[in-house]
């Protein structure tokens, strides 16, 4: 009973830190996609120096979602190690890979408010040239996003069959994980190859990428760990 309990207080805080990487990652993203303007650099500057207060925050956002990241897999190292040791180390190798790459495209992100706000740059530049710096930046960050989600789909597979091997996460919820990754890296490859088809299938992708991970989320947050077999 000592040990159940303690397995569900380690869930329960896996759930938080799941919760805050949702909160973080997601209000940053949602931000710079509608702060960024495609072939637009006029509008795309516009837009963050009318919000560059809340473009402030979205990083910060970022950041804390990067680090309740890093907590949520080490977290979950401690659950599901009992499962399998090598393969939770892998998972939480894929997560601590993922997060340096974020970290540079957090960077580059600050790097376009950075040259927005530097008015000494026009005695190099002009206007239009520094506006054109700054939608680059910002085009590199969406890029940057674009190459780590691969790992945030392929770390979901080992996740997926530790949760399936578990006698007390719902099996059901391995099987939603492994279509998140699928997506996920789908979504991945095909932002790099073809963006024009990444617009058009990205708005399907996202429904089971978010279906895989919010079920683990409110599983974990909910009821924790099951002793019954799945």
């Amino acid at each position: 009973m000592e040990n159940i309990n303690e397995s569900k207080k380690i869930a329960r805080i896996a759930g938080i830190w799941y919760l805050v990487l949702a909160i973080g990652a997601g209000y940053s993203w949602m931000f710079i996609t509608n702060v960024y303007v495609d072939g637009n650099a006029t509008l795309t500057a516009e837009n963050i120096i009318r919000s560059d207060f809340r473009y402030i925050i979205a990083i910060i956002f970022s950041i804390i979602g990067q680090l309740a990241f890093i907590l949520l897999g080490l977290t979950l190292y401690r659950l599901l190690k009992q499962v399998n040791k090598d393969i939770s180390k892998i998972m939480v190798t894929l997560v601590l890979v993922s997060i340096p790459i974020m970290f540079v495209a957090i960077i580059i992100e600050t790097g376009a408010l950075l040259v927005l706000k530097r008015a000494d740059y026009l005695n190099v530049f002009t206007i239009e040239q520094i506006q054109s710096i700054a939608m680059t930046f910002v085009s590199l960050h969406i890029t940057g996003v674009h190459i780590v989600t691969i790992f945030w789909g392929l770390w979901l597979f080992p996740l997926a069959y530790l949760v399936y091997k578990s006698n007390f996460i719902p099996k059901a919820i391995a099987i939603l994980l492994i279509l998140s990754g699928i997506c996920y890296c789908i979504g991945s490859m095909s932002s790099l190859i073809s963006p024009g088809f990444y617009a058009k299938i990205e708005p399907i992708l996202s429904i089971p990428e978010t279906i895989g991970e919010v079920s683990l989320l409110l599983w974990l947050l909910i009821k924790g760990v099951s002793v019954r077999n799945n």
